[in-house]
């Protein structure tokens, strides 16, 4: 029985342009005990393939994180598909707010020890005693009280592009990393403000609210759904947007726009700019941000170094990666001395 993928990205993505039809991009997760994650793996796999279900989806003990793209017409058959499993009936699905049939290429679905890299030991706290949940609304009443702290709870790359009028934007580059820091930082609030976390889709604050709970924080939010969930209410119920910039994502489109402001510039020239893109430099691949100019000056490579490199024939490249670190183990997102302009 086939439990990987047979295409490459490139043969999945002719596939799609000769299909001509649309595609949806989705995420969703749940926290839940699971016995057998490696069986609940296997069954999500064999029923999405037959779906057409691309996308990268992460199962462990403590539940799923999912995010994906479906056929528009297989919509409906993977809601009921979904329902049938127990813990994940009518779970909140949040639908893209820009859509793009290329989102993923692949269908990925792996056995994690967490769904989120979270450094926590969750033996140690109650990972059910969760801050409030809180729609688009209630949560922009809350920036308006003075009483309130608002903390972003994504990495610097997401921040970058994209954020909350006066949030708390940690300078991180792990979910992991941000908690121990905002904790401290605001160890003298914990009884008088309002907490307030917010992040793309709602995951890394479910498991933040109740980590900050347990460290003695009283009054704990957390935005419901994430900024995707936000951008759709504030349309739907004609309210402000709060929310200046890009969304980022983690697909093929690295970024939704829900404000027409960019905030970022290009990391090489210094302009105005909010387009993620990586280094075209298999070797390096690292993440960062440039502009169409620079991208057709530096053949779209981060540095001349790595233009060099890519200038070279393929097999001369895949030469000189053989016996290398992955490049993720190498670079960290959006850093690196080569980018002049990195804030």
């Amino acid at each position: 029985m086939q439990l990987y993928n047979k295409l490459s990205a490139k043969e999945r993505a002719e596939l799609i342009e000769k299909a001509g039809k649309d595609r949806m991009t989705i995420s969703f997760y749940k926290y839940a005990n699971i016995g057998n994650p490696e069986i609940l793996r296997n069954h999500l796999f064999i029923n999405w393939d037959k779906l057409e279900v691309l996308g990268r989806i992460y199962v462990s003990y403590e539940g799923i994180n999912a995010q994906l793209s479906v056929p528009a017409e297989n919509f409906n058959a993977f809601k009921t598909h979904l329902d049938t499993i127990t813990f994940l009936e009518n779970v909140r699905l949040n639908v893209a707010i820009e859509q793009d049939n290329m989102s993923f290429l692949k269908l990925k679905v792996k056995v994690r020890d967490k769904i989120v890299a979270d450094g926590l030991n969750d033996d140690s706290f109650d990972v059910t005693e969760k801050g409030v949940h809180v729609g688009a609304e209630k949560f922009n009443e809350l920036l308006d009280d003075q009483n309130t702290i608002l903390v972003d709870m994504r990495n610097h790359y997401e921040s970058e592009i994209g954020h909350f009028q006066g949030a708390i934007t940690p300078d991180v580059d792990t979910f992991r990393e941000s908690l121990p820091i905002i904790e401290e930082d605001l160890s003298d609030h914990k009884e008088d403000k309002n907490l307030v976390m917010y992040c793309t889709g709602g995951i890394r604050c479910e498991k933040a609210s109740a980590y900050f709970k347990h460290k003695g924080f009283k009054k704990v939010y957390q935005l419901e759904g994430g900024i995707i969930n936000y951008a759709r209410q504030v349309e739907a119920q004609n309210l402000e947007n709060k929310f200046i910039g890009k969304n980022f994502v983690f697909d093929h489109r690295r970024g939704e726009r829900i404000s027409e402001d960019i905030i970022a510039n290009c990391h090489q020239c210094g302009n105005p700019c909010d387009t993620h893109v990586n280094c075209a430099n298999e070797a390096c691949h690292l993440l960062f941000i440039q502009c169409e100019s620079c991208a057709e000056k530096m053949d779209e490579c981060c540095s001349y170094e790595c233009k060099e490199v890519h200038s070279l024939p393929l097999e001369k490249q895949k030469e000189l990666r053989k016996g290398k670190e992955v490049s993720n183990k190498i670079f960290k997102k959006g850093r690196s001395e080569v980018l002049k302009y990195k804030k």
